[in-house]
């Protein structure tokens, strides 16, 4: 059975492992001008159906809708997404990606694949489909190594 203390450390081993790969995905990030928070809004955008509404784009973020304004202003001056009116009310703003938006997301997929390459680097295709398969069981998604 394991002990207080082997969770303790294992919380501490995953945390500075995520700290370490939040770094090293903002330095791949960092040249094509995108922050991480900025990433994180364009994936978000680009799995709506439609053009979400910036307080749809708060919810799925969990954050403030100030801070969502912030974002889409960063990204709007980036040329990555716009803001367009709804349809059924005008006063309702949404967000949709542009095509140089989709060519970021790209480049931005690149980079975090980049990125894990640098930390997962030393690990043979054995331990990381060990460590997937983990990973999978600690946040609980399905088995999709099959």
């Amino acid at each position: 059975m394991p002990t207080p203390e082997t969770s303790g450390l294992l919380a501490e081993q995953l945390l500075r492992l995520t700290r370490r790969l939040h770094r090293a995905q903002k330095r791949h990030m960092e040249p094509l001008g995108i922050t991480p928070a900025q990433s994180r809004l364009l994936r978000t955008v680009a799995h709506g159906d439609q053009p979400l509404r910036m307080a749809d784009l708060a919810q799925r973020l969990e954050v403030v809708p100030r801070a969502v304004t912030t974002l889409v202003d960063a990204l709007e001056a980036h040329g990555s997404v716009r803001r367009i009116a709804d349809p059924s009310n005008r006063r309702v703003v949404r967000v949709e990606l542009t095509d140089t938006g989709r060519s970021t997301l790209r480049a931005l997929r690149e980079a975090r694949r980049a990125a894990a390459e640098d930390i997962l680097a030393p690990l043979s295709d054995q331990q990381r489909d060990a460590l997937g398969a983990l990973l999978d069981t600690l946040s609980g998604a399905p088995d999709h190594r099959c």
